[in-house]
């Protein structure tokens, strides 16, 4: 039986497709917005990251109720379902059982610092401590803080299994090694985790390289339209176009996505699929900066989706790159 063949294109439009970034959801979609988590790092990347997803975002949407941060993938701040914390959490344990007791100790410490009360920052263990289950944060962009949390009523192995089926259904293609980095995970533990999903996956030809996607999701991917629209993305988004060296995967590194991008530039102005410039945010100002020309309902969309940021006073500043 021959080997399906996935090419970048494909690839870029399927992952485009199930994060729902060509078709917003409907109001309130928030825990299939954020099916994968949305990272926090930078100030409100992941309100900036629903609002792509999810129709009429308001300003504190990401403290909604069906919501939590918390550290999760490769320790960063996250945004994710609350309902699914402990497939972020303890489904990202290492599997030697010594490893899973310090961080059960370290959040012991954490748990008695903190004796009931949300503290801001400055607690030791913190970052560590998050896997166990039984730490959540609140992120401000100005202050950290850190509490207690009831530890999630889950099975750890099926965390594991959740965690890894997740990944590969919205970052396929994709690998075990890439799955080890997302995660945060040995790739020992990661390949142990994907091999107990074996029976699910299918192996395909991803631009020469071998990689795998769910077999529920073949036909998605066989049959994923060219994307179409506009939509303003946060840098941890850009992960979906190939971040990689070759362009393919969602990490590791951190492949240029245009000549534009800099340090104040580091998102993507996403059109029809393809990154066409950078932009970057200083309050309500939203400044990008253009390698490609763009029709006139192009400048108008891209005009439209910048100030409906649910950020207060948001506006489009807008540069041509010669």
């Amino acid at each position: 039986m021959s080997v399906l063949e996935i090419t970048r294109e494909q690839a870029v439009a399927y992952r485009l497709r199930v994060n729902h970034l060509v078709e917003r959801l409907p109001p309130a979609s928030y825990e299939e917005a954020a099916y994968v988590g949305l990272q926090d790092t930078a100030p409100r990347d992941a309100l900036l990251g629903l609002h792509a997803r999810v129709a009429d975002c308001e300003p504190d949407t990401w403290k909604h109720p069906s919501l939590v941060q918390t550290y999760s993938p490769r320790w960063a701040v996250y945004v994710l379902p609350w309902k699914d914390f402990g497939v972020f959490t303890l489904g990202r344990l290492p599997l030697a059982a010594e490893a899973v007791r310090r961080i059960d100790k370290l959040a012991d410490r954490v748990c008695r610092t903190l004796d009931g009360r949300e503290l801001r920052g400055g607690v030791p263990h913190v970052r560590d401590a998050c896997a166990s289950g039984r730490i959540a944060l609140r992120w401000t962009t100005s202050a950290l803080w850190v509490r207690e949390v009831p530890r999630p009523d889950v099975n750890v192995d099926e965390a594991r299994k959740e965690l890894c089926r997740r990944h590969v259904s919205r970052f396929a293609p994709t690998s075990p090694k890439t799955f080890a980095w997302w995660a945060g995970l040995s790739p020992a533990d990661a390949r142990q985790i994907w091999k107990s999903i074996t029976p699910e996956l299918l192996e395909v030809d991803f631009d020469g390289t071998a990689a795998w996607i769910l077999q529920a999701d073949e036909a998605c991917i066989r049959e994923a339209p060219r994307p179409r629209g506009i939509r303003l993305l946060v840098e941890p988004d850009l992960r979906l176009l190939g971040r990689d060296r070759d362009g393919r995967f969602i990490g590791p590194g951190k492949r240029a996505m245009t000549p534009a991008a800099d340090s104040f530039h580091p998102n993507g102005v996403l059109v029809d699929g393809r990154i066409v410039g950078a932009w970057g945010r200083k309050g309500g100002r939203v400044h990008v900066i253009l390698t490609e020309q763009l029709t006139a309902p192009q400048y108008d969309a891209l005009a439209a989706e910048a100030s409906a940021f649910p950020i207060p006073g948001a506006h489009l500043s807008l540069e041509k790159q010669s």
